[in-house]
């Protein structure tokens, strides 16, 4: 008699018998005939080498012996049960890429996924591309950004505004210029769009300062380098917050947006489902 011929699967008939003391109820939620029943539990008792129930006027009782095993096998059993649960409800793992240039706005909706979902984890890589390759890349889904980007669910458009440190506020109109200028990219192009759609009160932006993304220019000015134009979505939190203000209360379209792309033919996998969901979410 071993470990390794322990009769496992006669456990089941022997708790659940030993709770209705009946062999018809026990047959009854087992699934089983009562004499598939009586087989397990004398399969046990012969490992044992000793009965674990007596017959009685109105059915079962148990021996000494098996009101002794039973509370040890009961809690065995549950663990049991409990390990192949949790082995079943792995957490789901999706994997994401998304451009540095969204993690202000990806990074607080992670932060909900996390405390409303935690059977999901999102395996995330950045980079600086704003596209992504389902068929040459690993991710399950992907945020893209421009303005050729038109496959996938909208998250939002680009929308650019100037923000700046409070503390940094010019208190007079002509020290605007004594600013520095914090630039997205190298080609000041969206500074430059911003104010050919609106008055600005400086004549030439002087001191210019470039960055490789967005995300970098706004968090220099949020530690008070100069004035950075940014996207209105982006910066959400930071005007909440107080971190950062608009001095100017236009903003001007792009043309380019944020879209959520997710791999072909997986579109129905629950757990991809509700991540997406999640991240279409208002708020």
């Amino acid at each position: 008699m071993t470990r390794r011929n322990f009769p496992l699967n006669t456990l089941d008939a022997f708790l659940v018998t030993a709770r209705h003391l009946n062999l018809t109820r026990a047959a009854k939620e087992l699934c089983l005939t009562q004499g598939a029943v009586s087989r397990k539990i004398a399969a046990l008792e012969q490992w044992l080498g000793f009965a674990l129930f007596e017959r009685h006027a109105r059915g079962l009782r148990l021996t000494p012996q098996g009101s002794a095993l039973l509370p040890d096998l009961q809690s065995a059993f549950h663990t049991l049960l409990d390990v192949a649960d949790r082995a079943c409800h792995k957490p789901e793992i999706i994997r994401l890429k998304a451009p540095t240039c969204a993690m202000r706005w990806l990074v607080p909706k992670l932060i909900q996924l996390e405390q409303s979902m935690p059977d999901i984890q999102v395996a995330l890589t950045t980079t600086v591309e704003h596209g992504v390759n389902f068929k040459n890349e690993p991710f399950d889904a992907a945020i893209v950004f421009g303005q050729q980007a038109k496959s996938g669910t909208l998250l939002f458009e680009e929308r650019l505004t100037p923000v700046i440190s409070q503390a940094l506020l010019p208190p007079e109109a002509s020290n605007w210029e004594r600013l520095t200028f914090l630039h997205p990219t190298r080609d000041r192009t969206d500074w430059s769009l911003w104010l050919s759609a609106n008055t600005a009160p400086w004549q030439a932006m002087t001191k210019n300062q470039h960055f490789d993304t967005m995300d970098l220019a706004i968090s220099a000015a949020i530690q008070g380098f100069g004035i950075a134009i940014a996207d209105e979505t982006l910066v959400a939190e930071d005007l909440r917050t107080g971190r950062l203000i608009r001095p100017f209360a236009g903003s001007v379209k792009t043309g380019a947006a944020y879209r959520l792309a997710v791999k072909p033919g997986s579109e129905g996998a629950a757990g991809l489902e509700a991540f997406c969901n999640e991240l279409l979410s208002p708020g």
